[in-house]
C-alpha cells in the first residue's frame, strides 16, 4: 500500500475512534441492577476472523481491569460460526475465565448471524438488565430491515450496541452503523493493525457498562493515549 494511502486510512481510523468515543459518552446511562456491570461480548467466529479472534483473546483482560474501579464487570461471551452454530457462554467475572473460553474456540467458515445475537441480547436483558453489548466483526449478510427492527428494541430496552467493524466492507458498515444508531450505541471501524485502539475502546465501553458516563470521564482523565486525548476534545476536560 502506498504511504499516502496508508496515512489516509490511519487518519480515517483515528477520526472514527473519536466519533465512537463521543457516542459512548452520549449513550444512555446504564440501569444498574447490581453493583457490577453486565456486558455481552460478541464476536464473529467465521473463518476470516481467526487472526482478530486470537488478538482479542489476549487483550480482553483490559475490560476487566478498566471496570474494576467502578464496580466490576460480568461478561458473557457469544459467537457464531459454521452452519448456524451460535454459542452462548456462561457469565464470567474474570479475564482468566473469559480467556479460557476464548482460547478453546476455533473459527470456522459460515454466514453471519447478527440477528440471532440481537435476539439473544434482548432475551438476556429480560432476565436481568444488560448494560451494553459489544460486537466485533467484519461482514454482514442479513436483511438490514430485520436487524434494524431488533436494534430498535434494544434501544427501547436501554441496551446500547457498540459495533466494532474490522475492515472496509460497505454492506457491513451500513448494517453496523444502523444497529448502533437505533440501539443508541456507537459504531467504530478499525483495522487488524490497530490492536491498541481495540484495547482502549473495549476498556472504554467496559467502564461505561460498569459505571456510566461519569465513570468513563474519570477513566479518560487518567488515561494517556487515544482515550484521554479524544475524550478531552469531546468534553473539554
Amino acid at each position: 500500500m502506498a504511504a499516502s494511502k496508508k496515512n489516509q486510512l490511519t487518519t480515517s481510523s483515528n477520526s472514527e475512534v473519536a466519533e465512537f468515543l463521543k457516542k459512548v459518552e452520549l449513550a444512555p446511562r446504564p440501569v444498574a441492577s447490581s453493583s457490577r456491570g453486565r456486558l455481552i461480548f460478541a464476536m464473529d467466529a467465521t473463518a476470516s476472523r481467526e487472526p482478530m479472534w486470537d488478538q482479542a483473546c489476549h487483550i480482553q483482560s483490559e475490560m476487566f481491569n478498566a471496570a474494576s474501579v467502578s464496580g466490576g464487570l460480568d461478561v458473557q461471551l457469544c459467537f457464531y460460526r459454521g452452519f448456524r452454530e451460535f454459542y452462548v457462554g456462561k457469565w464470567v467475572s474474570s479475564a482468566t475465565a473469559l480467556q479460557r473460553l476464548m482460547s478453546s474456540v476455533k473459527c470456522s467458515g459460515g454466514l453471519t448471524q447478527v440477528g440471532r445475537l440481537l435476539d439473544h441480547t434482548l432475551r438476556e436483558n429480560e432476565k436481568q438488565h444488560v448494560n451494553a453489548m459489544v460486537f466485533v466483526g467484519d461482514a454482514m449478510e442479513e436483511s438490514v430491515d430485520q436487524l434494524f427492527d431488533k436494534a430498535g428494541h434494544l434501544g427501547i430496552s436501554g441496551v446500547p450496541a457498540f459495533m466494532f467493524h474490522e475492515g472496509y466492507d460497505p454492506a457491513a458498515e451500513k448494517g453496523f452503523r444502523g444497529i448502533a444508531r437505533l440501539s443508541k450505541g456507537a459504531y467504530c471501524r478499525f483495522d487488524a493493525s490497530s490492536a491498541q485502539q481495540l484495547k482502549d475502546l473495549l476498556a472504554a465501553v467496559a467502564v461505561y457498562a460498569s459505571g456510566g458516563r461519569r465513570a468513563l470521564e474519570n477513566f479518560s482523565s487518567k488515561r494517556r493515549g487515544v482515550v484521554a486525548q479524544l475524550t478531552h476534545q469531546i468534553t473539554g476536560k
